[in-house]
């Protein structure tokens, strides 16, 4: 397949773009700065900036699939703006490619804790990390709206680790998975199995999943 690839430099993306390759497919990264990505054989890396619709459309053409792991940047003052600004330019983009299947990896903080209660409205909830999942959170609900395309929303669960893939991992669907009484936790690398199974093998569409061990 032909896979545009959002943040291929970024913890997630890094991991999505290594478990494209492995399973023979074709990536075009789509780089800010081109030069952040280094080259190697089956990336073709495009300059983009995703906060712009028609350079996302532009780039995204002719492909199969769009996986975004966009981040706007942790330590970004303005992460929430820019983050859903980036969020709705890429699917403003996407859709008008002509591309139909969207992936979005996000966060953990849309999922529930409880009955309408979500991880990110919980007291113990990091400031740090707040701002980023408040936009995630908009950023499903903003595809949750979506009639074109056939999108998946992808959260991590709570402890997202380094590390290769090693298997095992369940699939969840809105609520926070556990493991033994505690979060559950998983690798990049079995994320990256999971987003890759999911462009294979669409199991999830216009719905948002999780994972863990």
């Amino acid at each position: 397949m032909r896979l545009a690839l959002i943040g291929g430099t970024g913890f997630v993306g890094a991991a999505l773009l290594n478990e494209a390759l492995q399973r023979g497919h074709q990536v075009t990264a789509l780089q800010r700065d081109p030069s952040r990505l280094p080259a190697r054989p089956g990336v073709d890396v495009r300059q983009a900036d995703v906060l712009h619709a028609a350079q996302v459309s532009d780039a995204v053409a002719g492909h199969d699939a769009v996986l975004s792991a966009y981040n706007a940047g942790w330590q970004n003052p303005d992460l929430y703006e820019e983050f859903l600004r980036g969020s709705r330019a890429i699917a403003e983009g996407t859709r008008a490619a002509g591309v139909q299947r969207l992936l979005v990896v996000g966060g953990a903080g849309s999922l529930y804790v409880a009955p309408g209660v979500q991880l990110v409205d919980t007291p113990d909830f990091p400031a740090e990390w707040k701002q980023g999942a408040l936009a995630a959170r908009e950023a499903l609900n903003l595809l949750r709206q979506e009639t074109e395309l056939a999108w998946t929303f992808v959260s991590p669960p709570v402890f997202l680790d380094p590390g290769a893939k090693r298997g095992g991992f369940r699939l969840g669907g809105d609520e926070v998975l556990m493991d033994a009484g505690q979060p559950a936790r998983v690798t990049v690398g079995d994320l990256a199995v999971a987003v890759l199974d999911e462009v294979e093998r669409p199991a999830h569409v216009r719905r948002r999943f999780t994972l863990g061990y």
